[in-house]
């Protein structure tokens, strides 16, 4: 998909590397930009955080063949044994808009949550319609925030979000923002399922 979409608009989107530390603080400031425009659900982040993460191989970036920034997200991993994943900061850059390129950059930092984390759990908190949807199609379903991790330190990323307050003020139960969650065991039994059901219209079952 990436391959197409960069022939289509000339836009790559590729893992990231030490040579795009460059980008870091214009990514931070998208990110900002962003959370302006929406008034909620993206928290702040620094620069050596973003720094941090493409140091660690945790995300993707997309660029013009000019060089140009268009999109980013990155991947966190939480709770004790680190099996919560979060495709987090997906941004795309204002003038980059309406092309598809978050679905393409979701769908990226999915495949190598996958591939980092084969069985850990994927989760994300939104207000983003957009990305909703997505995450929907990636096979994300809405929960209850009771069911994501339990990791303080997760939480405690929230407090950049403009709405942070409500998140206390619930004890972390309820925000303005959607919780959803992909659990590869549960995808595995629905797959098995779906395969079953196959096996048996096949013998007229």
């Amino acid at each position: 998909m990436p391959k197409e979409f960069a022939k289509k608009t000339g836009i790559h989107v590729v893992g990231a590397e030490k040579e795009h530390l460059q980008y870091s603080k214009q990514i931070c400031q998208i990110i900002e930009e962003a959370a302006k425009e929406r008034k909620t659900g993206i928290a702040k982040r620094e620069p050596e955080y973003i720094e941090k993460k493409i140091s660690e191989g945790k995300a993707v970036i997309a660029l013009t063949g000019s060089g140009k920034l268009a999109g980013f997200c990155y991947i966190e991993s939480w709770g004790k044994n680190k099996d919560y994943i979060a495709n987090s900061g997906l941004i795309v850059a204002q003038e980059f808009r309406e092309l598809g390129l978050g679905k393409v950059i979701k769908k990226a930092a999915f495949e190598l949550s996958h591939e980092l984390f084969p069985n850990a759990k994927l989760f994300g908190i939104t207000t983003n319609p957009a990305v909703m949807k997505i995450n929907y199609n990636l096979g994300y379903r809405p929960v209850v925030f009771k069911q994501l991790t339990d990791d303080d330190e997760f939480w405690a990323g929230c407090k950049g979000c403009a709405n942070y307050d409500i998140l206390l003020r619930t004890n972390h139960h309820h925000c303005l923002c959607t919780a959803m969650l992909l659990d590869p065991a549960e995808k595995y039994e629905q797959k098995k399922k779906e395969m079953s059901n196959e096996e048996k219209s096949s013998i007229g079952v």
